[in-house]
Formats: C-alpha cells, sequence, structure tokens
C-alpha cells in the first residue's frame, strides 16, 4: 500500500510542476498534493514520502543539508502546514500573475533588465520568503509561499519581487567578498531601498523590516548604539556577527534586534539615494561602495550623537 502511495506522490508532484513562462515554474500545489496524499501514513513514513517527491521536483534546492536536517524541517512544515493552507495557496495561486505584472513595473525603472535565471515559488521548508541562492554553481531565484504566508499574508507582494529582482540584476554588477558585512549592507540595504522607491506606500511590513516584530522601530530607538556597534564590524566576517545582522540568529535579551543589518543597511541607502540616482547607485564598484559604506555610516553615527 505504501509504494503505491508513494507512487501516487510523486505522479502528483509532476503534474503539478509545471512552466508558468521561460524558466518560471510554481512548484507549490506538488507539497499541497503530497501533504494530502500522505495524511494517513505515520509520520517517519510521511516524511520519507514527502521527501521523494520534493527531491523528484528540485533536488538542487531540497537535496542540500544532511539527511537528518532535510527529515526535521519537512517534519516541521507539516506539522505547521494547517494553519498556513489557505494563505500559502492564495499565494501560490497569483504568483504567475504577480511576477509578470512586478516584472513589467520594475522595467520601468531598470529597463536593461531581464530575468534569466531558473526561477520558482515553492514550499521553502520555513527558509525564506524570497531571495536568490547559488545552486550547483548557478543562480536561482526562489520564493517560499510558505513564508510569505508566515509573513506577510495580507500585504502587499509588490516590494518583495522588487527587492529579489534588484538582487537578481544587482547580482551580476556587485562581485564583492562574500560572508563580510559591509557589502551584504549594501546589497540588502539598497534592494530594500530600491523596493520601497518603487512602491512609495509600502510599509515597514510589507518592505519586511517589521522582521523580527519591530524590528525597524526598536533599532530607531537605539540608533546611536546601533550605528556604533556597525561601525567596528563593518570588516568582519565572523559568522555570529553576521548572523545577528543579517539572519535570525538568537541575539541577548535587552539588545540590538536580529536582522537590524536590512534596515540600517536601508538608512545607508537612503542617504546615498540624496547624492546619487537608483541606476548609479546600482551600478557602483566594490571600492567605491566600501567607501561610501564607512563614510555614510560616520556620517549617520555623528547625526544621531547630535
Amino acid at each position: 500500500m505504501h509504494k503505491i502511495i508513494l507512487s501516487a506522490l510523486a505522479t502528483l508532484a509532476l503534474s503539478a510542476t509545471h512552466a508558468t513562462g521561460a524558466e518560471i515554474r510554481n512548484l507549490a500545489p506538488a507539497f499541497t498534493a503530497a501533504y494530502d496524499a500522505s495524511a494517513q501514513l505515520p509520520m517517519p513514513e510521511r516524511v520519507a514520502a514527502m521527501k521523494k517527491v520534493l527531491l523528484a521536483q528540485y533536488p538542487e534546492f531540497y537535496g542540500r543539508g544532511t539527511p537528518e536536517k532535510q527529515d526535521a524541517a519537512i517534519a516541521r512544515a507539516i506539522e505547521a502546514f494547517p494553519k498556513l493552507r489557505d494563505a500559502y495557496t492564495d499565494k501560490a495561486e497569483k504568483f504567475g500573475g504577480a511576477m509578470q505584472q512586478h516584472l513589467d513595473t520594475y522595467n520601468k525603472t531598470f529597463p536593461h533588465f531581464r530575468l534569466t535565471v531558473p526561477t520558482a515559488v515553492l514550499h521553502s521548508l520555513h527558509e525564506m520568503d524570497g531571495g536568490t541562492r547559488e545552486l550547483n554553481g548557478k543562480l536561482h531565484l526562489i520564493f517560499g509561499a510558505d513564508m510569505l504566508a508566515y509573513v506577510n499574508p495580507k500585504g502587499d507582494p509588490a516590494p518583495l519581487f522588487h527587492h529579489e529582482l534588484f538582487h537578481v540584476m544587482h547580482a551580476e554588477r556587485f562581485v564583492c567578498e562574500e560572508g563580510k558585512v559591509w557589502p551584504q549592507l549594501w546589497r540588502e540595504g539598497l534592494a530594500t531601498y530600491v523596493s520601497h522607491a518603487l512602491n512609495p506606500g509600502a510599509s515597514e511590513n510589507d518592505l519586511l523590516l517589521n522582521f523580527p516584530s519591530g524590528m525597524a522601530a526598536t533599532t530607531r530607538a537605539k540608533l546611536p548604539q546601533a550605528w556604533r556597534e556597525l561601525a567596528a564590524v563593518l570588516d568582519s566576517s565572523e559568522k555570529p556577527v553576521y548572523g545577528e545582522l543579517f539572519m535570525m540568529n538568537s541575539a541577548k535579551p535587552g539588545e540590538l534586534p536580529r536582522r537590524r543589518g536590512y534596515y540600517l543597511g536601508y538608512l545607508i541607502a537612503q542617504e546615498a539615494a540624496k547624492t546619487y540616482d537608483l541606476q548609479t547607485l546600482a551600478a557602483l564598484d566594490c571600492q567605491q561602495v566600501r567607501g561610501l559604506v564607512e563614510s555614510t555610516v560616520q556620517q549617520l553615527s555623528k547625526r544621531g550623537m547630535e
């Protein structure tokens, strides 16, 4: 019986995987179909069944990490799915039309940009709402319908689309040191600023500056401390430092919020935009950005002390 179910799951995954345009795939329905088809299996067997489906549809993405970590992520996704299902389905169903719409508006500002990298919307196993990943040596653009449903289920998706489209374009021009604070500060800050410039009515929630909850407001309340600490780590490549600024690594109670590098980078780009237009900012090279980031942090830090 279980072999029959596994075979059915694989068929469902393949039939749900389709191209919505050149290199753009909507893989999200396959997770739902596999979730439903495996509902009667014990959890270990259900995880194995789901894993087989996910690996079959997108091995480059789902095949990363150890088997144990893969199994744990799938189990968590199964347990969380009932609460996310309606919003997840809505995000997935609207993805194709939304992508074309937001590409069109993005091209009004950056008319020479063409989306050529493999692009997909899927269940990210709670890894991401949207982002680029280098998989097997090639850049991919991925949207996680699960995290879109979790982080901002009813918000405007346009800022996120524009943010990630900018990352794809910027990655071709801005090839700087990976793992250091200052290049990532610029990458994420400028992408956030561009998404705001293209969507001037967007809220901090839409710009994902409210994740984790209250991140931007809490950082604003402690800006002098935030700038002072940032200035000291611009060239750092230490994982705990990088993780606290740009990821959800734990911060100690009472200290600055996690993921604040997005907001601080946004403020840096906002300040730079008083002198340069978006096209110029997007074209700056590594040496130019390094000097600009350092001088702007110093300038904003002094302003915060006045």
